[in-house]
């Protein structure tokens, strides 16, 4: 079982230098599981992307699509106060941003504590580090 963070799952519709490596991932194990506000997160990010100018506007359109299909097939995690608990205790133990908090918090979540029964797949190095300290494994 993988839980893909957001910064994980940005390179699977635009193009990174990460891109073969997480759609090999994805590929290896179709069946995704993520924060509920991840959407949000992914979009946030295309808008960023676009802003800097580093993204053409009809390439982030085109992600959007592809992404919304990805969404329909992945699992969620809904459960909003248990992970705003976890959240709370992660950014009183660890240097982190609210948003990587509830990603870390979700992945907690979904794996029912048992930190060895779900990957995390993230490209952000900080939440990497963090997550392994918690216990989980991080690929790629």
């Amino acid at each position: 079982m993988r839980f893909w963070d957001s910064s994980a799952i940005v390179p699977l519709f635009v193009g990174q230098p990460s891109t073969r490596r997480v759609r090999r991932l994805y590929g290896d194990d179709p069946e995704a599981i993520a924060w509920v506000l991840s959407g949000v997160e992914f979009t946030s990010a295309l808008c960023r992307l676009i802003r800097e100018g580093a993204l053409r506007r009809e390439v982030a359109e085109a992600a959007l699509v592809e992404f919304d299909a990805f969404w329909t097939k992945t699992r969620q995690v809904v459960q909003v106060e248990a992970v705003a608990q976890r959240a709370r205790r992660l950014l009183r133990l660890h240097p982190l941003r609210a948003a990587d908090a509830l990603q870390l918090a979700a992945a907690i979540t979904v794996s029912y504590e048992d930190s060895l029964s779900v990957e995390l797949v993230c490209l952000d190095t900080r939440l990497a580090e963090i997550a392994r300290l918690e216990g989980f494994r991080v690929v790629p």
